[in-house]
């Protein structure tokens, strides 16, 4: 029998945003051939996570998706729902609160900034780098910094299966983007939720802190968001500009909802500067990056069938609470 590492990977319950935990649990078997439902539950001290008081402080773990873990031998990467001791959803488990729906496609723009010392890389000690320009998809020892930390993540995340299909420096000095993508809601949700914790454990490895606040640097500089591209079956297949249009005037409907659960701290990104709409306002356009939904000029183009690209949710919003209110307006839309 072998040895086999177990990552349980799961959401704390810290607010306004959640912490990532995980923990290792070896388990002796002859071989794992990906199953799930032979992963088992597993308890933990709630009392340190913010999720359960030190006199019932036992939460427990429930597995529900499991990837390849390439940087470890005969290891695992193991989404976990929380539950209370009883079985049932914790309070802090929002990906228990919505329903699954296989049909949604999701694509995650991830936003984030390495950082050390409290500075972006390559940020001095005193003042401030050149100004914005030469940053965005850039190549060159000036102007881009962190690339092998980059490069380091994305080989991880492809060899534990995960749909990333592309990185990008991005407009700020220090500042990067991951594209995570799934077909099915919670699948994608997860498939984020792996990515984010391999981007920690590669930059524990270079000793640098990695950085989800939507505006770390203010001032003139960009900050970091989480677009969200969206679409359903009839989206894809059928679409036409009065269904799209329809999508975003009942998103329009629902905008303080949306901005409610799409990360704290937004309004400091959200100003209607640095390709933001602000936070006060919705609209969207073709090809317009200062709106709250941008419509691609692919979809526009293709007599209106395709994606749409929420560009509100903030690079450290919990992409649970992001879907379950995309799922719930886009069913009153649809309907």
């Amino acid at each position: 029998m072998a040895h086999f590492k177990f990552e349980y990977i799961w959401l704390d319950g810290w607010s306004p945003e959640p912490n990532l935990r995980s923990k290792t649990k070896i388990i002796k078997m002859d071989f794992f051939d990906g199953d799930i439902s032979t992963v088992p539950l597993w308890s933990y001290d709630g009392s340190s996570t913010k999720q359960a008081e030190g006199s019932k402080s036992d939460c427990l773990l429930k597995p529900v998706n499991v990837y390849a873990d390439k940087g470890r031998k005969n290891a695992f990467l193991v989404v976990c729902e929380v539950l209370n001791a009883d079985g049932t959803p914790h309070a802090s488990n929002f990906r228990a609160k919505f329903e699954d729906d296989k049909d949604l496609w999701l694509g995650f723009e991830q936003e984030y900034v390495i950082t050390k010392e409290g500075l972006p890389l390559g940020f001095p000690k005193n003042g401030y780098p050149r100004p914005q320009g030469p940053y965005y998809c850039s190549v060159g020892t000036s102007n881009a910094v962190g690339r092998d930390i980059v490069e380091d993540h994305l080989d991880l995340c492809l060899e534990a299966g995960l749909e990333i299909t592309g990185i990008n420096a991005e407009v700020m000095l220090g500042q990067w983007e991951f594209q995570c993508f799934g077909m099915g809601a919670k699948k994608a949700c997860d498939d984020l939720i792996i990515a984010r914790y391999l981007l920690f454990r590669v930059a524990e490895k270079y000793g640098v802190e990695i950085e989800y606040h939507p505006k770390p640097i203010k001032g003139d500089w960009n900050g970091s968001g989480m677009h969200t591209n969206f679409s359903n079956k009839l989206m894809r297949d059928t679409g036409g500009k009065e269904m799209m249009t329809k999508i975003l005037d009942t998103f329009g409907k629902y905008h303080s909802e949306h901005i409610a659960v799409y990360g704290s701290a937004n309004e400091e990104r959200l100003t209607g500067l640095h390709e933001t709409q602000s936070i006060e306002k919705f609209s969207y356009g073709v090809s317009d990056r200062g709106s709250s939904i941008r419509i691609p000029v692919s979809t526009a183009q293709n007599d209106w069938k395709g994606y749409l690209e929420d560009r509100r949710p903030a690079s450290n919003a919990d992409p649970y609470k992001v879907t379950a209110r995309i799922i719930q307006t886009m069913d009153e839309a649809m309907s």
